[in-house]
């Protein structure tokens, strides 16, 4: 039931972003940009941008709705209920302990096999959630390190990061949705619309890319607060020495992030570099500890 009370409340969020898109928007084009000399009626097509923001958000929150179902399905992963070991108690106890203190519902604990220390949460609230570590983790972190990273995890569930990103990736999906059907439309008004249908596609490729140029950035700027968050609740020195374990192990087993992990860019490592560094979620570690140092 909560996990349909949770699409639910994404659903109303949806609706209620997509009412307020159509009635600001009339009044923005049709009032507001008028008394600054700026005049675009008729130059923008509201049915379009209606269902651009349709398709934009609506992907977005979906994808969302579902994050933790597709987490699990694309893992080798295993739910802890009743830890069975110390380092299951460790994780398990930790993402208790924090949610007990913020007062939320705890979340799912999940751990999945993977050679690299890496850690995420997902999930449509902070009220529902999980939070899940690798085996790699495990292995490669001390105790103290490890409950920092959850902490650190448990800082995005809190601070509602994942609910903020889909919003961000809502409105950049609904530009780019809006500025391929207006070339799209533009070039069938004009009877070409063989080369309007190419060209959209050409301009919703690279408008995509230049959107997730940005997404990348606000998530950059997400986990300095998430770092933060950890060395409140476990202290800066934890949270530091896990990120220097985790950029051991990278160093130690001689991996090319940047060139031969396709899913680089979306780890704790957050060593991609050169031009993949602009579509990283993660800032360099050595960004991330001198950071936290400054606190």
């Amino acid at each position: 039931m909560k996990w349909l009370k949770g699409v639910g409340l994404l659903l109303i969020a949806n609706i209620l972003i997509m009412v307020t898109l159509s009635i600001t928007i009339p009044i923005v084009i049709n009032v507001i940009l008028p008394m600054f000399g700026v005049d675009v009626r008729g130059s923008v097509d509201l049915t379009s941008l209606v269902w651009a923001a349709m398709f934009g958000f609506g992907g977005a929150f979906i994808s969302l709705a579902f994050s933790k179902q597709m987490a699990r399905a694309m893992l080798d992963c295993q739910q802890i209920t009743q830890p069975r070991s110390h380092a299951e108690q460790v994780v398990y106890g930790s993402v208790r302990e924090i949610a007990q203190r913020l007062n939320i519902t705890m979340p799912e604990v999940w751990v999945y096999n993977s050679p690299d220390p890496n850690a995420f949460a997902t999930g449509p609230s902070k009220n529902n959630s999980m939070v899940a570590v690798s085996t790699g983790l495990l292995e490669n972190l001390k105790e103290d390190e490890v409950k920092a990273v959850l902490a650190h995890e448990m800082g995005h569930v809190y601070n509602g990061d994942m609910f903020a990103t889909t919003v961000l990736a809502g409105l950049m999906n609904t530009f780019v949705y809006y500025i391929a059907m207006w070339v799209r439309r533009f070039f069938a008004e004009r009877d070409q619309a063989a080369l309007g249908f190419g060209l959209s596609l050409a301009v919703q490729i690279i408008v995509s890319i230049l959107a997730s140029v940005v997404i990348s950035w606000f998530s950059r700027r997400r986990e300095f607060g998430a770092d933060a968050f950890a060395a409140k609740v476990y202290g800066k020195d934890s949270m530091i020495g896990a990120l220097r374990a985790i950029d051991r192990w990278v160093n130690r087993a001689q991996f090319e992030y940047s060139t031969q992990d396709a899913l680089a860019t979306m780890k704790i490592s957050g060593n991609a570099g050169g031009f993949m560094s602009l579509f990283s979620t993660h800032p360099r570690l050595e960004v991330r500890i001198a950071a936290l140092e400054r606190l």
